[in-house]
């Protein structure tokens, strides 16, 4: 049985699915309705879960981390991900995404250059990632370093960029990285284009 678990952590609401020391989904949004919902979509179909009152030891750290990412800090990725409901490719671009530190972003184009597929595949991926913000697609942007999109809605492309400002660390170059896909491409958060 997943056991979920929600709280307001500052201004957002954090949650977070997990079973067997393993984390099915995280979600964020802004409204306690938003997040549960999204929490629940991540879910594969027919696997029960259920919410608790009460986070396990395990959820609390989860949602300490979850917080950290909100506010722009780096935390240690020592949680484990539960994958094996997901495409193969998937799991491949989430491993790679998970690599890229704060400070840092990458586009679609260069994660899809690393994990093969072209940049929409690469996109919807981000549109479904399960594990929000912890495995960070917030850190994926356009080649012309614009923004793109988060979800959809304005407010969320405005949260892209507040996430993105919050983890600012004053890089200048772009460096690599090597992941299991091969070399991935990052640029300083600076890069990112501010209209």
């Amino acid at each position: 049985m997943i056991h979920a678990f929600h709280q307001k952590i500052g201004d957002m609401w954090c949650a977070v699915a997990i079973e067997d020391e393993k984390i099915w989904s995280t979600a964020f949004a802004t409204s306690e309705k938003e997040c549960v919902q999204q929490l629940r979509e991540n879910l594969p179909y027919n696997q029960p879960f259920t919410f608790e009152e009460k986070p396990s030891l395990l959820a609390e750290k989860i949602l300490g981390a979850l917080k950290s990412v909100l506010e722009g800090e780096n935390i240690s990725w020592d949680f484990k991900f539960e994958t094996q409901h997901l495409p193969k490719y998937t799991q491949r671009v989430l491993d790679c995404l998970s690599r890229v530190p704060v400070g840092y972003v990458t586009t679609y184009k260069a994660l899809a250059k690393t994990v093969g597929g072209g940049p929409r595949a690469v996109g919807q991926v981000m549109a479904s990632n399960p594990f929000a913000p912890l495995v960070p697609c917030h850190r994926v942007i356009k080649t012309d370093f614009s923004i793109g999109g988060f979800g959809g809605a304005e407010r969320n492309v405005r949260l892209k960029r507040a996430l993105l400002q919050r983890e600012d660390k004053g890089f200048e170059k772009p460096s690599k990285i090597e992941t299991e896909c091969g070399l991935l491409e990052l640029f300083p958060v600076g890069y990112l284009r501010k209209d």
